[in-house]
């Protein structure tokens, strides 16, 4: 983890708030808000921004708003609006009444253009876009003056009007705020702050031909709603000047402050909206909801739960740069989060079957097991045992290996819960010469719970009962991108990054019984296998799936 932390319950960013909150610069309620734009789903680096935003709220006695940002009607939808509404509750951070959208501002907004018209402030501007960024300047050299920059304020009055009544084509004309062409700073060479786009909206339809650039609009929308502190990431620190220039052109009365925090990136991890576009929409993936997308949706559908990721997040802690994290992280977190709440229950993966010989036909033995070893208060279930049961084909090896500690010929192991067996007998398919059945013998005397001391067994393996089994399938999720990098800006044909092996499809996978009424998004532990959750997606009452969520292994190192 390459970010610079600050202890969670008093952070840079809270010390600075509560320091600036001593003068009293606000006779209303502290206020932060979420701004998303409604054209994709959250992903876990839009958590941080929530978390963020609703932690300081909450701890300053204070509101958290969900504002849309919807001012671009080419690429929103109602679709993504309810979706972030989802996901912002499950994730626990719920804004109760106090949703609002910035197209409900839209009379203000246009408004506020007007006001700053009048004052000399901006004008309508007849550059097309490439002559705008012509215009602009570099990094290093001064931009130019649009040669429209001198309209009167009359033909500027006059020509907004006709953009907003809609006499104009799409682009051809924008409304800039006159700044400084020459600022150091290319946020303040004149920005765009209205542009001419005829599209449906999906909320306010045709009502509007004109709408304003985010910059424009959301220190007005901040104001509207009392905002006090609009707390984003680090990219838009170099936006905060307009910001503040916005609100002071308009004469905002105690005016809400930006304030910027660590952007937040994870090894390996996609979470470039545009990137993640291109995955969906080019087929890379089974949808926003992809158990290897790092979207809500997907690490949701995956199995993590809100805890986990809140957890995680707590466990970052506040962060003032561009941070990247190893993802190890958040397995922990979610790791350390069901351990003590999930059912563990025995799931054949490559089964191999296996004949107790010397167990009565036809009769089933219902054995307790303990539903979770590190929680006793879980209680226990029972087991259905019978004559015939399928193993996992790596819990036998013929000549076993040095070290190798469980079935193999003439050995004897411990079926979990159940009894010690030994194996006398290896019957191989005729054709292929793989192994294809054991047979087996039980010790009655050795049953577990009986207090059997009389010999010990080294290996204790897991196993299903052959008649009572039902089938599942298993989603085996590994990285998405075949190293831990990042992908850049460069990157875009998706057959060289992408890991083939990213998902495994387990198909007849046997499983005890006790899961045949999973409900989706039930989460499991599979004994030896790792934690797996019951697909939200593909689950039904005739079929089950199931995506493993983390291996067993912690692999993070919190050094």
């Amino acid at each position: 983890m390459t970010n610079e932390k600050e202890p969670t319950t008093e952070h840079f960013l809270y010390k600075r708030i509560v320091e600036e909150l001593e003068s009293n610069p606000f006779h209303r309620t502290m206020c932060t808000r979420f701004p998303p734009e409604p054209n994709g789903y959250l992903h876990i680096g839009s958590a941080y921004a929530i978390q963020t935003n609703y932690s300081m709220a909450q701890k300053l006695n204070g509101r958290f708003h969900l504002r849309f940002d919807d001012t671009n009607p080419l690429k929103e939808d109602i679709e993504y609006v309810n979706a972030i509404i989802e996901d912002i509750r499950w994730l626990g951070y719920d804004p109760g009444p106090h949703i609002y959208y910035g197209s409900d501002y839209s009379e203000q907004i246009c408004e506020a253009a007007v006001t700053l018209i009048r004052k000399g402030k901006a004008y309508v501007c007849d550059l097309t876009p490439e002559e705008v960024t012509e215009y602009r300047g570099t990094l290093t050299e001064p931009g130019k003056n649009s040669p429209y920059r001198n309209r009167t304020v009359k033909e500027n009055l006059e020509l907004f009007a006709k953009m907003k009544n809609g006499e104009f084509p799409a682009s051809s004309k924008v409304l800039r705020a006159k700044i400084d062409m020459s600022s150091p700073n290319i946020n303040m060479r004149d920005p765009i702050i209205y542009r001419i786009v005829y599209a449906e909206h999906y909320r306010t339809g045709s009502d509007w031909c004109i709408y304003p650039m985010y910059d424009f609009a959301h220190p007005i929308q901040d104001a509207i709603e009392g905002i006090t502190y609009s707390l984003c990431s680090i990219e838009f620190k170099d936006h905060r000047p307009l910001y503040e220039w916005v609100l002071q052109e308009l004469d905002i009365p105690e005016p809400p402050r930006q304030r910027e925090f660590g952007r937040l990136s994870l090894t390996g991890v996609v979470t470039s909206k545009r990137f993640l576009r291109q995955l969906v929409e080019e087929g890379h993936v089974d949808g926003w909801d992809d158990p290897r997308l790092p979207t809500l949706r997907g690490l949701r559908r995956r199995g993590f739960t809100p805890e986990s990721i809140r957890g995680f997040i707590e466990e970052i802690g506040s962060i003032r740069t561009q941070s990247t994290v190893d993802i190890s992280l958040l397995d922990h977190c979610l790791r350390q989060d069901l351990k003590q709440q999930t059912v563990s229950v025995m799931a054949v993966m490559n089964p191999l079957k296996m004949v107790i010989t010397n167990y009565p036909d036809d009769h089933t033995e219902w054995l307790p097991i303990e539903n979770n070893s590190e929680n006793e208060a879980m209680g226990k279930r029972e087991v259905p045992f019978t004559k015939t049961i399928y193993i996992e084909r790596d819990d036998f090896m013929e000549v076993p290996s040095k070290g190798y500690h469980r079935l193999s010929p003439n050995a004897e192991v411990r079926l979990k819960g159940a009894y010690f067996i030994r194996c006398e007998d290896v019957i191989k398919d005729p054709v292929t010469g793989e192994v294809a059945e054991l047979h087996c013998t039980y010790d009655p005397l050795t049953k577990s719970g009986s207090g059997f001391t009389g010999r010990k067994v080294k290996g204790t393996i897991h196993w299903v009962s052959a008649e009572h089994a039902v089938k599942a399938d298993v989603h085996l999720y590994e990285k998405l991108l075949l190293d831990s990098g990042i992908p850049g800006e460069e990157d875009g044909d998706w057959a060289d990054v992408l890991n083939p092996e990213s998902l495994v499809i387990v198909r007849d996978v046997w499983m005890e019984p006790f899961v045949k009424q999973a409900r989706p998004e039930q989460k499991f532990q599979f004994f030896r296998h790792g934690y797996f959750c019951a697909d939200r997606k593909y689950t039904t009452g005739d079929k089950l799936v199931f995506n493993r969520i983390v291996p067993l292994k912690d692999t993070f190192n919190r050094k």
